[in-house]
């Protein structure tokens, strides 16, 4: 396995979920390596709108040709928009993990929401460990 994409602009769970902040907005998405052990993403169920989620809860699921996974929430906060895009095009995951392949965005309520998110380094150091 080649080494495996972990940007540097990010923030990320254990459990394989990506944050790109913006003041008190997270935009979500699943990294490179948890694309890349699900294989062929075929559906996503994305999170309601307005929904209030709570970091570490289900926030939707990505199923695959292997295995239906839960999308965990990495804040706690509310849906304020989702990737319908990826109801049509499941395979964004796949293809652009990083990029259009981003699942929703939950808006926080203080910058404390994202003390728990580890940094690339941390990220990296757990999948290559």
């Amino acid at each position: 396995m080649g080494r495996m994409q972990v940007p540097e602009d990010l923030a990320y769970t254990a459990d394989h979920e990506w944050v790109s902040r913006r003041d008190l907005v997270a935009r979500v998405g699943i990294t490179e390596y948890a694309q890349d052990a699900l294989g062929d993403v075929v559906f996503v169920q994305l999170p309601t709108l307005g929904a209030e989620v709570s970091s570490g809860g289900a926030l939707g699921e990505v199923e695959s040709t292997k295995s239906v996974s839960d999308v965990f929430a990495p804040v706690t906060g509310t849906v304020s928009a989702v990737n319908e895009v990826l109801l049509e095009r499941p395979e964004l995951l796949n293809q652009d993990p990083y990029g259009d392949g981003w699942i929703c965005e939950i808006t926080v309520a203080s910058e404390e929401a994202f003390s728990d998110l580890m940094d690339p380094a941390g990220y990296r150091s757990l999948v290559e460990g």
